[in-house]
């Protein structure tokens, strides 16, 4: 069973619902492993578009629901998606970048998901001259298709800022035994067990996704948040007796800010395995909430290319404050030195690492991106870290400019790239400095062009027309000359180190 607010569907039901979407994308012409995009929040479509498509051996290109028309189209046109599945309020936003090829199916915004978001009841329905997903698919009969297991195709951007789709190659049947064996030590999601899952955070990112996905595939009973509060979240563990949560290090932080009498006012007892990643969680927030909740908590390292090769428990986390984990069953993890040499114990490097258990990827349609990601068949996502001598690994600095806030990959060179089209900007740069609820926020360094008449207001209101308003940067600065390298490249270091002088950071 599948529950969101008061609306519930069972199995048979929605298995019912993906035979017929089947057949209804099979009519529009989808197949051979044509993507399909898919914009939408946690709802029941989300499970029904990803299954349907899959049956057909095509993936879902989940898109984050904050980008805006210009983000989307990129994406949509890259992937080479024909058809598009989105909430109706999701419409507006996007609208104007839609190619008048694409196919749009769009599903009406549900009542607890539009009262989270304050969507008016207008925006919830499916607009005039589009078509309504639930009719349409009903009005298919039951598709013979088999049950099909294909990766969504996630874009996830690079140093250059532009989003590049990971495209895993199809998975043998050992493979896909091993992957399920593995998921069950990351994530303790087993099938044949009495759990509940919450999703309460956006499947549009690739491990919420991974993990509902494999919920479903478990027909695990599943209750899905419409958004993530901290006093509803204990409310819905309390009146599901939920037994596992995917978490991110800023949810912690936010619970942790509730009251004392409303903390103490919920029954947690019923959770057994609650898993965290995407970002560093500080020492202080995970003992904090290890105290709460008991050591039911469990951290992973991994991204949408690597897979989770780095796993460790409560025990551990006491036991080696501040480590990310060891390598599990099917991970390889190797630290290179600037030379390209191994590192010793206790000697920092960039982290190269990798999942066997699930299958290589690609990057669609950049033959030669994969190769340049990684080395001896490994994948670096900019991290420097150590092994200490357990073989514990802990993190220490980022070779990259990534920023990570609240569990959300931002990179600073697509913002700098929609910045310096700006009339009045010379030339700026963007980073991240700390945030106590979300880990980083976003700063960026103007230096404005000579006589402009720049504000911090006027600069985010530029961005929020192009960008997803979290890629917006709450800090701005005006300086009259940006530090350079003897190249001419800014020194962003020299901008982005006062911040972090006077404080001990996890990740540097």
């Amino acid at each position: 069973m599948i529950i969101s607010g008061e609306r519930e569907i069972s199995y048979p039901d929605i298995q019912d619902r993906i035979a017929r979407a089947t057949a209804g994308l099979k009519d529009l012409g989808l197949s051979g492993g044509t993507p399909v995009g898919m914009m939408l929040r946690n709802d029941f479509a989300l499970f029904e578009v990803t299954a349907a498509a899959a049956a057909l051996s095509s993936p879902v290109v989940p898109i984050n629901w904050h980008l805006k028309a210009e983000e989307v189209s990129y994406i949509l046109a890259d992937s080479g998606a024909d058809i598009l599945v989105c909430h109706a309020d999701l419409l507006p936003q996007i609208r104007d970048g839609l190619a008048k090829r694409l196919q749009v199916l769009v599903v009406a915004t549900p009542p607890e998901i539009a009262a989270a978001f304050g969507v008016a009841p207008a925006e919830a329905r499916v607009p005039h001259g589009f078509t309504d997903w639930d009719s349409w698919r009903d009005n298919h009969p039951p598709s013979q298709e088999e049950p099909g297991r294909v990766s969504p195709m996630f874009y996830t951007s690079g140093t250059t800022g532009r989003p590049k789709g990971v495209r895993r190659q199809p998975m043998q049947l050992e493979q896909m035994a091993a992957a399920e064996r593995i998921s069950a030590i990351t994530y303790g999601v087993k099938p044949n067990e009495d759990q509940v899952i919450l999703m309460n955070g956006p499947m549009y990112h690739s491990a919420p996704s991974s993990y509902g996905m494999l919920a479903f595939r478990h027909r695990c009973k599943i209750v899905l948040e419409p958004r993530f509060d901290p006093e509803d979240l204990l409310q819905l563990v309390e009146r599901h007796r939920v037994t596992h949560m995917h978490m991110v290090p800023t949810m912690f932080v936010r619970l942790l800010r509730l009251p004392e009498d409303v903390k103490a006012r919920y029954d947690l007892s019923s959770l057994r395995f609650v898993v965290h990643g995407a970002a560093p969680c500080p020492v202080h927030v995970k003992q904090a909430m290890i105290k709460w909740w008991g050591p039911v908590i469990n951290e992973y390292l991994g991204s949408t290319e690597t897979g989770i090769p780095v796993w460790h428990s409560s025990e551990e986390a006491l036991a080696k404050p501040g480590t990310v984990g060891r390598v599990i069953e099917g991970g390889i993890v190797k630290i290179f030195d600037s030379n390209g040499q191994p590192c010793g114990v206790g000697e920092p490097g960039e982290i190269f690492m990798r999942q066997t258990a699930i299958s290589d990827f690609g990057y669609h349609g950049m033959s030669d991106a994969r190769a340049e990601a990684g080395r001896e068949d490994l994948v670096s996502v900019g991290d420097v870290g150590y092994f200490d001598a357990d073989g514990y690994l802990f993190l220490c600095d980022r070779m990259r400019d990534m920023v990570i806030s609240g569990g959300v990959n931002i990179y600073p060179a697509e913002i700098e790239n929609a910045l310096i089209g700006m009339d009045g900007v010379r030339d700026c740069a963007v980073f991240g400095i700390p945030d106590d609820e979300f880990g980083e926020r976003l700063c960026a360094c103007i230096e404005p062009e000579s006589g402009a008449m720049l504000t911090s207001a006027a600069v985010q209101d530029y961005l929020r027309r192009r960008l997803a308003n979290f890629k917006v940067p709450k800090d701005i600065q005006f300086l009259d000359a940006l530090p350079r390298e003897a190249t001419g490249k800014i020194f962003k270091r020299k901008l982005r180190d006062p911040y972090w002088e006077a404080r001990s950071r996890e990740r540097t």
